[in-house]
């Protein structure tokens, strides 16, 4: 398999505090990646230094044949383009409707034609469950739903890596469940998926490699 994220003696840093130290970690194509912690522990500083929101300090670091060490500003989207994010908060744009939200997002990322838009829109809304919310606004939907479109939004340029950062965060037991059943789906796809939690029941339910944040380092669980 190949592999997909390389971290050798990596450091990060938010301003001048270390978050973590001594990196070390290969993670290939198709694994489920469980980022475990408590708040604060550096599972979302991680997860920006992968998609160039934080910079890396020290060591080497790749992704998806990227330099993280010598990223340039001209890079981050092309970077960004092979990345799916799943944030916990949601972030649509609640002036818009589900569609729009999605069409948005493939008309940044250099996508013309409308028929064939709006026949993927329609796919990946499917592939989450949603393919009757199309019309509907952000603020017409539960939190499950609209998290469901986000993960339709992360899916849109076919991404070889998912990261969802505390995708269950705000939502119901029952709910977060169905969410982990998609994304686990996801990763039995073969995409690879990494999801920071501090809920230590979801590698039971949904198995996956676990990587535990705590006192500044990450050690395999």
């Amino acid at each position: 398999m190949a592999s997909l994220i390389q971290y050798q003696g990596v450091e990060i840093r938010q301003a001048e505090h270390v978050v973590l130290r001594d990196v070390n970690l290969t993670i290939e194509q198709g694994e489920q990646v469980y980022l475990l912690g408590r708040v604060g522990s550096g599972k979302s500083s991680f997860l920006k230094t992968l998609y160039g929101a934080l910079p890396v300090s020290a060591g080497t670091a790749t992704i998806l044949d990227y330099d993280l060490n010598s990223l340039r500003r001209r890079q981050l989207p092309q970077l960004r383009r092979r990345l799916g994010i799943v944030f916990q908060d949601y972030q649509l744009l609640t002036d818009r409707t589900v569609e729009e939200n999605l069409l948005f997002v493939l008309r940044a990322t250099g996508w013309k034609d409308k028929r064939v838009m709006a026949q993927h829109i329609e796919e990946v809304l499917r592939q989450v469950g949603m393919e009757t919310k199309a019309y509907k606004m952000p603020h017409q939907l539960s939190g499950g739903e609209q998290q469901r479109v986000v993960i339709a939004r992360a899916l849109l340029n076919s991404p070889e890596l998912i990261l969802a950062d505390e995708p269950t965060g705000n939502l119901d037991p029952e709910t977060g469940r169905e969410i982990m059943e998609l994304l686990y789906a996801i990763s039995q796809a073969g995409i690879t998926v990494l999801i920071s939690t501090h809920n230590h029941s979801w590698p039971e339910s949904f198995p996956g490699r676990r990587l535990v944040f705590a006192n500044d380092t990450i050690t395999e669980g």
